[in-house]
């Protein structure tokens, strides 16, 4: 069964730097796409950032092009994203999850940037 595990998160002031880490337990991490994703108060969760197995292509939502980089660690089956420059409407929770996503989700991690 796979389980993913969030952490990183925390409270920011605007143009601030988070970096989020998600372990994931999963048999089949290295040849899968890997993802970020958030949910915003009141919205539906959406996709922030995906990486391929091998590295060889990154692709983002355009609210966080240039700000946002999403890496992975196979040797020890995590994925990171990096947050330069927070913006209020970053707040949110983030997952990661497979692209397309794996059955079950895990608990997030928050996300709050302050103006």
């Amino acid at each position: 069964q796979v389980q993913l595990s969030e952490s990183g998160g925390g409270m920011v002031q605007a143009g601030g730097f988070l970096r989020l880490s998600c372990a994931v337990t999963d048999l089949s991490f290295v040849y899968r796409d890997m993802a970020w994703f958030r949910q915003g108060p009141g919205k539906p969760r959406e996709f922030v950032a995906l990486i391929a197995p091998d590295n060889s292509r990154r692709q983002y939502a355009d609210a966080v092009k240039g700000r946002f980089t999403i890496s992975r660690d196979n040797y020890k089956n995590m994925v990171y994203l990096e947050m330069n420059t927070l913006k209020p409407e970053d707040t949110a929770i983030y997952y990661c999850n497979g692209q397309p996503p794996m059955d079950g989700w895990g608990q997030g991690t928050q996300v709050t940037v302050s103006s």
